[in-house]
């Protein structure tokens, strides 16, 4: 169906009806001038995202119920970043002609998938057209009280160094989907040199092999907020110093945290956790690994700080990784190899500006 025929209200009914409102603190959702929130006695969260087709995604290569789902987590990421509490969303959407209702419904069943895992509403949000392809604008709303919010400034001398899970596959899987779309294309332009109408039939479906992958692509494609890594500390009784989501790559949040706690620190990387498929990707495609963990982006697992007396807590926290230890400011940004030689840790991480 034409989008054009329902218009923008209709658009947004249509998607927003059968919305269930989980959390007391949302008073009113979707269907006035404004949602109505109530936060009595903690602090409020808000972060905002945009996406943009061509810049932080593909479709030719991600589909519509993929991306909702992602859109979402990587909001959700940063309110976990903070050790709070999501609760709210509000989406507003950039629409090309080429976008169906069947096409938004698509999108918005992955949004409400990842919603409905954290238990947020979707409260509001905006559509409008677009002459550039799809554009994607996601605000969450979250809480915390006072004194459990964590901040990026909170890094002390002789603290931990913590990651969750692996870091890389992400990326990896971005080059594995880069690399089979370069083959496509080419196959495809070689057929039309040739004029070869039942090559280019074939190519119509064109299935690549990821067999052996998966996993590389799903840390792509299906991006996780690490709630679960927030309940875990909470139970072990565990408050970070310093904590954010691994967006841009390791080395350069690293710094982020380092700069605005006014610190240095050691990273060893023995300790970086990598899967072995992320392994195998880096060494068939010629790249350093490790290369790929410090810099890759997209793992959305969480950087954080904590005292070196939780040592013994931190140790027995199923996926979560120790990586090495917070610096007086004058020893500066360390990375020491497996081989003992140390580097200085520069951000190579994802800059969407250059």
């Amino acid at each position: 169906m034409d989008i054009a025929k329902l218009g923008e209200f209709g658009l947004i009914d249509r998607l927003t009806k059968d919305i269930e409102i989980k959390n007391e603190s949302t008073k009113y959702g979707v269907g006035d001038d404004c949602a109505v929130l109530s936060y009595p006695d903690k602090e409020v969260l808000i972060t905002t995202d945009l996406l943009m087709e061509g810049v932080h995604f593909d479709l030719t290569y991600i589909d519509l119920k993929h991306l909702g789902y992602k859109s979402a987590m990587v909001n959700i990421s940063d309110v976990f970043a903070m050790n709070g509490t999501p609760r709210q969303l509000t989406v507003s959407l950039a629409l090309s002609k080429r976008f169906t209702v069947e096409d938004m419904e698509e999108f918005y069943s992955g949004l409400r998938l990842a919603c409905d895992k954290w238990n947020v509403d979707i409260v509001g949000g905006d559509t409008t057209s677009s002459y550039t392809g799809l554009a994607i604008s996601i605000t969450c709303i979250g809480e915390a009280r006072k004194e459990d919010i964590v901040y990026r400034n909170g890094a002390k001398d002789t603290d931990l160094v913590c990651v969750s899970g692996d870091l890389g596959a992400a990326y990896m899987g971005l080059q594995l989907l880069e690399r089979e779309k370069s083959v496509y294309y080419q196959q495809v332009e070689e057929a039309r040199k040739k004029n070869d109408k039942r090559a280019l039939e074939e190519l119509s479906h064109f299935q690549p092999d990821f067999s052996g992958k998966e996993y590389l692509l799903q840390r792509q494609l299906q991006t996780e907020a690490r709630g679960d890594i927030i309940e875990k500390l909470r139970e072990a009784g565990i408050k970070p110093t310093a904590m954010m989501d691994i967006s841009d790559g390791l080395s350069s949040e690293l710094l982020h945290i380092c700069k605005q706690s006014g610190v240095g620190c050691r990273i060893f990387e023995k300790n970086i956790p990598i899967d072995y498929q992320t392994a195998v990707m880096a060494e068939e495609l010629n790249m350093n690994v490790t290369t790929c963990a410090l810099n890759g982006g997209e793992d959305y697992e969480l950087l954080f700080t904590v005292p070196i007396g939780d040592h013994e807590k931190i140790e027995q926290i199923e996926g979560i990784k120790l990586i090495g230890h917070i610096t007086d400011a004058k020893f500066g940004k360390v990375l020491v190899t497996r081989d003992n030689q140390e580097f200085e840790l520069k951000a190579q991480g994802w800059n969407p500006l250059s």
